[in-house]
């Protein structure tokens, strides 16, 4: 690990004195060769964990996360790349050195092995992803976005720090491998331990989001730059996934009762946010919804504590992550061509940006999950997990991903065919840079199509 993270530090004050003209250049090679060098965690001798030292480690399930964190930052390097043209440079260092900030944050969240640091780490990452929402995004809204973004994490944090403070007192320790020894002597009958439970996973439900809680996410994402849209989606959402099932996994069992009402809430939502889907103009706000309605599967997959869900929610988390961060690069494309995000108003784009439209069709693909995409594995582990916990959710489950396929056509549809508006028959073409990250995106998820076992195991 500090194999990984050495250079990410060192990265930091390389950004901020490097020639003007060898910036963008210097941070995109750098951040890439981590990234590339992040794949050796995948190595099929690794033990079961691999310690760096006492705080920090990685397994079979934050190996893939830790991978999509360095993978992902490269790529907002270079989405960004063009928005930020203009800038002053100053800008332009602060940009790319807060970038590296949150990927070192989150690296740290990651792959520590002590509950406390994973809180500071989880913490942490507040306050890059709040400067790049509040400081690059594009409207005057983003300061309405970003109190929004602030505040639902704040409260949700206090009650966390209490309950890892609280579990402290009792086992003194707060190793993640110890913890999985001891012998718990909590009255499982209790409400104290039921309201240690929703105190311990309120930040991981805001954090997914819980359908309820949800609210910050459509902002966030509407008033974001690129890059924190691509962030949001691809993985500050998956902390909160991450945090639940590394919790389930390391401490007692939570009640079936309390839990009914966070399963009930999330198979829900997957549902609502479909059809909210439906109504919206905004496509940068119908992608950030449909993330809502999958990591609502997640959420109910995760609260089921057995093996085979946990293996499928961590599959639709990577999965979901390449492919929404897709798809806001997408979204941006035609954002930087047309000025406007609103769907009427950039039609048949596939006629006047054909090979983009081939990317927005392997993007809507993936997102419906059709075969043989790593998603349906996802969603057919997480769908057969269900059905096992409870017959009833297959009706809940089926017409979620009924949902999904009608939103996905919509948004497919909407944006590549129909009647050409006048005032967008000349465009700027594509660029190479453009097309390199798209297939930054479909590549991994392609090669994961035929080895899906590297994030399956856990």
């Amino acid at each position: 690990m500090l194999k990984m993270i050495s250079p990410m530090i060192l990265l930091l004050p390389t950004v901020m004195l490097c020639k003007p003209k060898q910036l963008w250049p210097t941070a995109l090679i750098h951040s890439l060769w981590i990234a590339l060098f992040s794949l050796q965690l995948f190595k099929p001798h690794m033990e079961l964990t691999t310690f760096s030292n006492y705080y920090l480690g990685a397994d079979k399930m934050s190996t893939p996360f830790l991978i999509l964190s360095c993978w992902l930052t490269p790529m907002m390097i270079m989405a960004n790349q063009n928005s930020l043209m203009m800038e002053s440079i100053s800008r332009k260092r602060t940009f790319i050195f807060t970038i590296i900030l949150l990927q070192i944050s989150l690296v740290l969240a990651f792959s520590t092995t002590e509950l406390i640091l994973f809180f500071i780490s989880f913490e942490s990452t507040l306050l890059p992803t709040l400067v790049i929402i509040t400081r690059w995004g594009g409207q005057m809204e983003r300061l309405n976005a970003g109190t929004y973004f602030l505040f639902y994490t704040l409260i949700g944090s206090l009650p966390l720090l209490v309950a890892l403070l609280t579990m402290e007192s009792y086992n003194c320790t707060m190793s993640i491998q110890t913890l999985q020894l001891i012998n718990y002597t909590y009255t499982v009958d209790s409400m104290a331990y039921a309201l240690w439970w929703l105190a311990l996973f309120t930040a991981f439900m805001i954090k997914m989001p819980l359908y309820g809680l949800h609210l910050w996410l459509p902002k966030a994402h509407v008033e974001a730059p690129i890059a924190g849209s691509m962030i949001l989606a691809a993985v500050l959402l998956k902390l909160g996934g991450y945090g639940i099932i590394r919790m389930s996994m390391t401490l007692t069992p939570m009640l079936k009762m309390p839990s009914y009402p966070f399963m009930m809430l999330s198979l829900w939502g997957a549902i609502m946010t479909g059809f909210i889907c439906l109504c919206q103009t905004d496509l940068k706000s119908l992608i950030a919804y449909s993330s809502v309605s999958h990591m609502g599967l997640v959420i109910a997959a995760t609260l089921t504590r057995t093996e085979w869900a946990c293996t499928g929610a961590i599959t639709l988390m990577i999965a979901h992550g390449l492919s929404s961060s897709m798809l806001f690069c997408l979204a941006n494309t035609n954002y930087e061509r047309t000025n406007s995000r609103t769907l009427l108003l950039a039609r048949n784009m596939q006629l006047l940006l054909p090979l983009m439209g081939l990317w927005w069709f392997s993007a809507s693909l993936n997102n419906m999950a059709l075969p043989p995409t790593i998603n349906l594995m996802g969603e057919l582990t997480i769908i057969v997990s269900l059905f096992n916990w409870s017959d009833t959710t297959i009706l809940l489950t089926g017409l979620g991903t009924l949902m999904t396929a009608i939103y996905t056509l919509y948004m497919l549809i909407t944006t590549q065919w129909g009647e050409t508006p006048s005032y967008t028959k000349a465009l700027s073409p594509t660029h190479t840079r453009e097309h390199l990250l798209m297939m930054l995106h479909i590549i991994p998820m392609a090669l994961l199509m035929m080895k899906p076992e590297l994030i399956q195991s856990i």
